[in-house]
């Protein structure tokens, strides 16, 4: 019987480049606290939040992606051709059937790169870079675009007290790529379905779809979330995955340049940096604030702007951090591009 080749590839893979897309319109706490009876004081102290970013009609999931997507290609020098896989994370996506990551693959001009969606939710981008680090180093990519992108807004109950202040859109992007040297750490990854319910859309498509005014009515589920239950589990509980992500990097806390987690909620940034006793020296990603939580691009919106800013630079260790609704979590080490 004759023998499979077998798949090979990159001894090592990285980061190639970063990019992002903000939305136009930026939405400060003024125009959200009449619907939810709230005040600008609240919502800052419940989230750290003073304003983020809703999406025009033109800057729609395929939009955002590219935009993003084309910025992170010309930071990594790298040509659309040269993508061989291009994955999306994104719950808000609103076809169930097909998947947009074939659409942006062409619209960005790949060479037919294999393209698909992943659910997992805020850490969908996390879940991604690992997919992109083992495909690159598997050899069945050399170039993975790896896509967090949202337009959450769109399934946002504005009058909901515990989500209108906090969801947002945006999109961010990164190449991965061949390295002669680690750039991508293993990752630490899984989920804790006892806690499934605690981040959920609200509706059932099969109820929202049988109401008397649908088909066409505009009408959709919004998504809910029970904050307290969320901000314990996931304040103490991802201290250890981060922990665990540094152990399986080989590293120590010194050894850390940067902290981006998901930017969830201040607190529980602020939370899971004193569980993992950061020490000083660590520049902590708080794009929350001017941004809102915008799930799966939170981390590489929040990672383009440290660069961008320099508060993250060329050759920095970065440890990646996300948790979301499922609750799926991911983390792991990355060498700033």
């Amino acid at each position: 019987m004759a023998a499979l080749l077998p798949s090979t590839g990159a001894a090592h893979a990285a980061l190639l480049g970063v990019g992002a897309h903000r939305p136009s319109r930026v939405v400060p706490n003024s125009e959200i606290v009449d619907a939810i009876d709230s005040s600008d004081e609240w919502i800052q102290q419940r989230s750290g939040i003073k304003e983020r970013r809703f999406a025009e009609d033109h800057e729609t999931v395929q939009m955002m992606s590219v935009a993003a997507s084309r910025a992170a290609l010309e930071r990594a020098g790298i040509e659309a051709a040269q993508i061989d896989c291009v994955v999306v994370a994104t719950v808000s996506h609103l076809l169930q059937t097909p998947a947009i990551a074939p659409a942006i693959a062409s619209e960005l001009g790949t060479d037919h790169a294999a393209a698909f969606d992943i659910s997992a939710a805020c850490a969908g981008f996390c879940h991604g870079v690992a997919l992109g680090s083992d495909l690159v180093r598997a050899g069945s990519a050399t170039h993975v675009l790896v896509i967090g992108v949202e337009r959450l807004s769109d399934i946002t109950d504005s009058h909901d007290r515990g989500t209108a202040f906090i969801f947002a859109d945006g999109a961010g992007a990164a190449v991965v790529g061949p390295s002669d040297t680690p750039g991508i750490g293993p990752v630490v990854w899984g989920s804790d379905g006892e806690q499934y319910d605690l981040i959920r859309q609200r509706e059932d498509w099969r109820d929202v779809v049988g109401t008397p005014e649908a088909p066409g009515s505009g009408l959709m589920p919004h998504l809910s979330m029970q904050g307290n239950q969320v901000f314990r589990w996931a304040a103490f509980e991802m201290g250890k995955i981060a922990q665990e992500a540094l152990d399986r990097a080989g590293l120590s806390i010194d050894d850390l340049d940067v902290f981006v987690p998901h930017q969830a909620n201040m607190r529980i940034i602020d939370a899971m940096a004193r569980s993992m006793k950061l020490p000083s020296h660590v520049r902590i990603a708080r794009d929350i604030a001017e941004s809102g939580n915008t799930s799966a691009a939170s981390v590489p919106m929040a990672l383009e702007r440290m660069i961008a800013e320099g508060e993250a630079r060329s050759g920095d260790t970065a440890l990646l951090v996300a948790f979301g609704a499922g609750l799926a979590y991911a983390a792991q080490v990355v060498v700033v591009p």
